[in-house]
């Protein structure tokens, strides 16, 4: 996905060009600075000196040595004097400007620390906003993967209230039993106890009705037809009777909210060449998260979405977490994939894109 929130070590991240929380030195320091030019070795320090500096807000560009990447981005970010001293648009420049850097130099991957957070002070929740804000701001212009690396924990934080209030959301909507049940579902089915089959919830989508195959037919003729659709009387006739595929209904809704490809696929925080899979392929089976990606890219409301999901096999449960968080930012009519993946990185989960 163009945007990406991974935990790892930044010195490690096998991509085109890491970025460097560096001082106006440029002559390392702490933190990540330290670990930087500790990982690239002394040949990295040396060029350093050669660049004379670095006012902050900007940012400079020098060979990466021994990393596993080609070039470091040392971006210089601002201090935290209680955010009434340009501290935001200091920073929004270092991601700006060390992007730019990327292009201009033909990378294709960039790995971000949070640029700030550490002794430097800026809240992390805030820098966490002008990260996310601007990064996805320049990825709507431009074709590059950039991601924004997480050291532990401790260094990644989204506001209190959204936190809290997907909390309170999950704890209102988790019905963890369910997972527990299935279990027993199935090991009672082991165990030739049907009966308590019947008294497991079911599905959140209801089951389509089953249309059974001619007799004598074999048994994988039986397939499901749609709701309310007439009965098939044949396999043939079944499969001449399917509907519109996921790919089929992409296509369509991007068509009715009058958008380009590229603004959907770009705000679903999907690749280019993933977006011309599904489109050459009508039956092209995409993940959950690929699916959900679309939906947040359309602004479908739920029912929509749980449409688009069953069109790919899946459907919304609160059994999931992961599904609980994406209902409620549906839920409260926010669309922005990148501010939605900030919470599901919180509670540790699956990011949407592809």
């Amino acid at each position: 996905m163009p945007l990406e929130i991974v935990r790892n070590d930044i010195t490690k991240m096998k991509v085109d060009a890491i970025v460097n929380a560096a001082n106006q030195t440029l002559l390392g320091g702490g933190g990540v600075d330290g670990a930087i030019h500790h990982a690239a070795g002394p040949e990295l320090l040396a060029e350093c000196r050669t660049l004379g500096g670095c006012e902050t807000g900007s940012a400079r560009i020098t060979g990466a040595y021994r990393l596993p990447c080609r070039y470091v981005i040392h971006a210089v970010g601002p201090r935290w004097h209680g955010g009434h001293h340009g501290e935001r648009d200091k920073l929004v420049s270092c991601y700006r400007t060390s992007l730019e850097l990327a292009k201009a130099n033909k990378c294709e991957t960039v790995a971000f620390p949070l640029i700030s957070s550490g002794i430097y002070g800026y809240p992390k929740d805030k820098a966490l906003k002008v990260a996310i804000d601007t990064i996805s701001d320049f990825l709507f212009e431009n074709e590059m993967t950039v991601y924004l690396v997480i050291f532990d924990k401790a260094a990644y934080q989204i506001s209190e209230k959204l936190f809290k209030d997907i909390a309170e959301y999950i704890d209102d909507h988790y019905v963890e039993e369910h997972t527990d049940l299935r279990r027993e579902q199935m090991r009672s089915l082991y165990l030739g106890d049907a009966a308590l089959f019947d008294s497991v919830p079911q599905a959140t989508v209801p089951a389509a009705p089953i249309v059974q195959a001619q007799p004598g037919a074999p048994a994988a003729s039986i397939v499901q037809a749609q709701p309310g659709a007439p009965a098939a009387s044949s396999l043939d006739e079944a499969i001449r009777m399917i509907d519109e595929s996921f790919s089929e209904m992409l296509l369509r809704k991007i068509d009715e909210r009058g958008i380009t490809d590229a603004q959907c696929y770009k705000k679903a925080n999907i690749d280019r060449k993933l977006f011309s899979k599904i489109r050459s392929d009508k039956l092209y089976k995409p993940s959950k998260p690929t699916v959900l990606a679309f939906a947040i890219a359309l602004e479908l409301p739920l029912g929509e979405t749980q449409e688009m999901l069953m069109k790919a096999g899946f459907a919304l449960s609160h059994s999931n977490k992961f599904d609980i968080i994406v209902e409620f930012f549906i839920s409260q009519g926010n669309y922005n994939i990148f501010e939605i993946n900030e919470a599901l990185f919180a509670f540790d989960q699956n990011l949407l894109g592809a």
